[in-house]
């Protein structure tokens, strides 16, 4: 089998991977925070944690590392087309908004956290807009 092709699959299952995670921690913060329960703001901690550590962070590493295994198999020169930089750009957007993630994380387990489950609604539409422009530069791959 292609190496490159076997390092797409892992990068595309890796994506789908931290996609959900993506999606889903925001709206575990607007339950979390909208909840008056002891027992269940440990719930949601655990929740939120595993989430971050099993799932979201490695699929987050591998994700990048099988993107750069595959402009190196391509050829660096890659990053100078107009689709495969600015998807780049793109996913350093999805990498800060992770890091953003973590840090709310960690306010909410402090006890730190001034954010109400409205301001989680809105930025739970981010990834979904980056998830969007991305899909779209890899399929039409504009010049």
């Amino acid at each position: 089998m292609d190496m490159y092709l076997s390092v797409k699959a892992i990068h595309i299952v890796a994506v789908i991977s931290w996609m959900v995670g993506l999606f889903y921690l925001p709206r575990l913060f607007v339950y979390h925070v909208e909840n008056k329960s002891y027992y269940l703001e440990k719930t949601f901690l655990v929740m939120e944690e595993k989430l971050l550590k099993i799932i979201m962070n490695p699929s987050m590493i591998v994700t990048w590392v099988s993107g750069i295994v595959m402009i190196w198999i391509t050829g660096f020169e890659s990053l100078l087309i107009f689709w495969v930089y600015t998807k780049i750009i793109f996913v350093l957007f999805l990498s800060a908004f992770h890091g953003f993630l973590v840090t709310s994380f960690k306010n909410l387990k402090s006890g730190k956290n001034k954010k109400k489950g409205d301001f989680y609604r809105m930025v739970n539409e981010i990834p979904t807009v980056l998830l969007i422009l991305i899909v779209i530069l890899v399929v039409f791959k504009p010049a």
